[in-house]
């Protein structure tokens, strides 16, 4: 299986079965894995790893019920919840972003769907960012019109996030108040207009592997610019506050990193929630495979800070990203 992937050097069409074989190699075998992939790694993106913040532009409050959200309707976790924060919040981030030469700053909204006056509001705020700092932005924001979405890029988002999450015959175990078809659907409205895509998922839901491997390759379909991996946090106070994470071993983790890299070599690869918690200690290694990160936390979760985040990149022999505008 490695030989042949050193042939292919990245460029093979895998079956989900050739994909499994991924997730079920021996551990002893990971060592080639990582080495196969790395090469895939250097070739397209480089030494470089991009660092990205977050801000949590809206919290709480949300109509839909997915199960590891600390901010669904169902969730009795103890967040704050807001609507859209003042703009002196996304200017905060904005420039620190540019300060620290990260390599774009995301801005996620919670909730599904939202009013044009919303819409209208926020892209204001985003104009007046974009004439302040010159980082590249992302936003995670639910489904949108078509005349949403031409707003906010019109404002000057580039690239949305929108997860699968997990594989299509799992999703009903995770979420009921909308479907799989919908979050593609939209994905698909939101390129045809021109927007990047970021599109991954979260391991450790109680999914199987089959269902890691049918997400992996739908995302693929979809040809996302940047494709995070999160690994599961339990959230007191959600659906999924006592799952069992123990089966996230580091190696399973890097083997599911490795597996997005072979399947969208040219894409951003980020480990994103949960690196802090299961791969600790082995963060050299998941360099091998993924090409961004996070710094400073996520939505509802703490995380490293900045200067934390551009140490254990350079400890582990890499570079982080500076992406000029």
């Amino acid at each position: 299986m490695i030989k042949s992937l050193q042939k292919s050097f990245g460029q093979k069409c895998f079956s989900p079965e050739e994909a499994m074989q991924i997730l079920n190699l021996p551990d002893e075998d990971l060592p080639d894995l990582l080495d196969t992939v790395y090469a895939i790694r250097k070739k397209y993106k480089g030494t470089t790893v991009g660092i990205q913040i977050l801000t949590n532009a809206r919290s709480g409050n949300c109509s839909q019920n997915c199960a590891y959200c600390a901010q669904s309707r169902d969730s009795e976790a103890n967040i704050n919840k807001y609507r859209l924060v003042p703009y002196e919040k996304l200017l905060h981030d904005g420039r620190l972003a540019q300060d620290q030469n990260l390599a774009r700053h995301c801005i996620g909204l919670s909730g599904i769907r939202f009013s044009d006056k919303e819409i209208n509001e926020f892209a204001d705020y985003v104009k007046k960012l974009k004439k302040e700092v010159h980082t590249h932005i992302c936003c995670s924001i639910g489904f949108l019109t078509l005349q949403q979405a031409q707003k906010l890029k019109d404002a000057g988002i580039d690239r949305i996030n929108h997860n699968l999450n997990t594989g299509r015959n799992f999703y009903s175990s995770i979420c009921t108040t909308h479907t799989y078809d919908e979050r593609i659907s939209n994905i698909r409205m939101l390129q045809s207009i021109g927007f990047e895509i970021c599109c991954g998922g979260i391991i450790g839901l109680g999914e199987s592997k089959t269902d890691v491997v049918d997400m992996l390759l739908e995302i693929k379909d979809l040809h996302p610019q940047s494709v995070p991996v999160n690994f599961l946090i339990p959230l007191e106070g959600t659906a999924l506050a006592d799952a069992d994470t123990s089966h996230l071993s580091p190696e399973y983790c890097l083997k599911i990193l490795c597996l997005a890299r072979l399947l969208m070599p040219k894409s951003d690869i980020r480990c994103a929630a949960g690196r802090e918690v299961y791969l600790k200690g082995w963060e050299k290694w998941m360099f091998y495979a993924v090409d961004s990160i996070f710094a400073s936390g996520y939505l509802t979760a703490g995380g490293q800070s900045i200067e934390e985040t551009v140490k254990l990149i350079t400890d582990a022999g890499f570079q982080y990203k500076i992406e000029a505008v």
